[in-house]
C-alpha cells in the first residue's frame, strides 16, 4: 500500500501537467494505456493548464475554481462540429471524459502529496445525460442558515463536557468558524490562513484583512455579532500559544482546509432536523453571496467582500431562492409610497 507523503510539495498547475503527462505517456511503454487514450488526457491535461492558468498553484484550486473550469470547458466550442455549428459548446460525453481526465491528475496529485485536498471532491458541477454539466444548488435558505447560526450562537454558552479540559474546549472556535463563513463567504483557504495579526479595529468597526487569490488583499467589516465571538474567542476560546494563526487546534496547531467541514457538520448537528441541510464551506460562501443579493445590497459591496475582480464572477454565486420573486414585486420600489401620492 502506497502512503500519501507527509510534507506538500507546491507545484504550479504547469508543472504538475508536465509530470503528469510524462507517467501517462510511460505507461503506453508497458501496455497499461494505448497511445490514443494517454494522447486524450494529455489534451485534457493541456486544457486544464490553460483554463486554470499556468502559473497558479495546484494545491491553491478550490472546489470553486473546479467548477468555474468545468464550466469554461462546457462552453468552449467543440472544434469538430460541422461548418457552421462551432459555436456550440462540448457534447455531454466530452465533458464527462474531461471531468474523468482532470480528475485522474488530481487523485495522482493527492497520493504524491501536491494537494492536501483533491478539489474534486468539493466541486458541485456534475456531467449530467442530458444538458451537460449544470451547477447544482449549493446555498442554504433563509431558514436553514438561521438554523446554522443560531447553532453556533449556542455554541458560545454550551456546557463544558465531563472530563474535559477547559483548555480543550473549542466550541467558541467551532462558532467563529461558522459565523465567518456563513456571513462573510471567505475561501476556505483563506480562512485557515487567517492569522490574529490579520483583525484589527479602525473608528469602532471590526475589519479582517483578507489574503486572497493572485496576492489580493481586501479589508471586510465584521458583523457586530460576529466580531463580539471573535473579541471572546481571542480571550479565552484559543489554546494559549504562541502561533499566530487565528484557528487552532487543543493542540494549538494550525487548522487544515479539511478539518474545517467536520467543524461545520459538528455544528450541524445541534440544527433542529427541519432547518439542517448537508453544506459544505464553498457552500457557506455562496449561502452568504445569495442572501445579500437577494437583500438587494450592492453587488459592487459583494463583489468585494467575495474577492473578485469582476462582477461578472458573481453569477457563478447566484442562487435562486424559493419564493423571491413574489416577495420582490410584494416589495416593489415604485410601490412604496402612500397611497394617492
Amino acid at each position: 500500500m502506497r502512503v500519501r507523503p507527509a510534507e506538500l510539495v507546491r507545484v504550479t498547475v504547469a508543472e504538475a501537467a508536465d509530470r503528469y503527462v510524462e507517467l501517462v505517456r510511460a505507461r503506453t511503454v508497458t501496455g497499461a494505456l494505448s497511445a490514443s487514450t494517454a494522447e486524450v488526457y494529455a489534451r485534457d491535461v493541456a486544457t486544464l493548464v490553460v483554463l486554470a492558468g499556468a502559473g497558479a498553484v495546484l494545491d491553491d484550486l478550490t472546489g470553486e475554481d473546479v467548477d468555474a473550469v468545468l464550466l469554461a470547458f462546457a462552453r468552449k466550442p467543440d472544434g469538430r462540429s460541422a461548418a457552421g455549428g462551432g459555436g456550440r459548446g462540448q457534447s455531454p460525453s466530452s465533458q464527462a471524459r474531461f471531468r474523468r481526465s482532470i480528475s485522474a491528475l488530481f487523485k495522482h496529485a493527492e497520493l504524491v502529496g501536491w494537494v492536501q485536498v483533491n478539489p474534486m471532491t468539493r466541486s458541485t458541477v456534475t456531467a449530467k445525460e442530458r444538458g451537460g454539466l449544470r451547477p447544482q444548488r449549493r446555498a442554504l435558505t433563509r431558514e436553514q442558515a438561521q438554523g446554522l447560526i443560531g447553532a453556533a450562537r449556542d455554541l458560545q454558552e454550551a456546557p463544558v463536557a465531563e472530563g474535559k479540559r477547559r483548555d480543550q474546549r473549542t466550541e467558541l472556535r467551532d462558532a467563529l468558524i461558522v459565523l465567518l463563513l456563513s456571513t462573510v463567504g471567505p475561501r476556505v483557504s483563506e480562512l485557515v490562513r487567517a492569522n490574529v495579526e490579520d483583525f484589527f479595529t479602525n473608528d469602532g468597526v471590526r475589519y479582517w484583512r483578507i489574503f486572497g487569490k493572485g496576492g489580493r488583499t481586501r479589508d471586510v467589516p465584521l458583523p457586530d455579532d460576529v466580531a463580539l465571538v471573535l473579541q471572546v474567542y481571542l480571550a479565552r476560546g484559543r489554546p494559549g500559544v504562541e502561533d499566530k494563526a487565528l484557528l487552532l487546534s487543543w493542540r494549538g496547531r494550525r487548522l487544515a482546509r479539511g478539518d474545517v467541514q467536520a467543524v461545520i457538520d459538528r455544528v450541524q448537528r445541534r440544527v433542529d432536523p427541519d432547518q439542517r441541510r448537508s453544506v459544505t464551506p464553498h457552500g457557506l460562501r455562496h449561502t452568504t453571496a445569495t442572501h445579500l443579493l437577494a437583500d438587494a445590497v450592492d453587488m459592487d459591496a459583494v463583489r468585494r467582500v467575495l474577492g473578485h475582480s469582476d462582477l461578472s464572477t458573481l453569477g457563478r454565486y447566484r442562487d435562486e431562492l424559493p419564493g423571491e420573486l413574489e416577495v420582490a414585486m410584494r416589495a416593489h420600489p415604485l410601490l412604496r409610497g402612500k397611497r394617492g401620492q
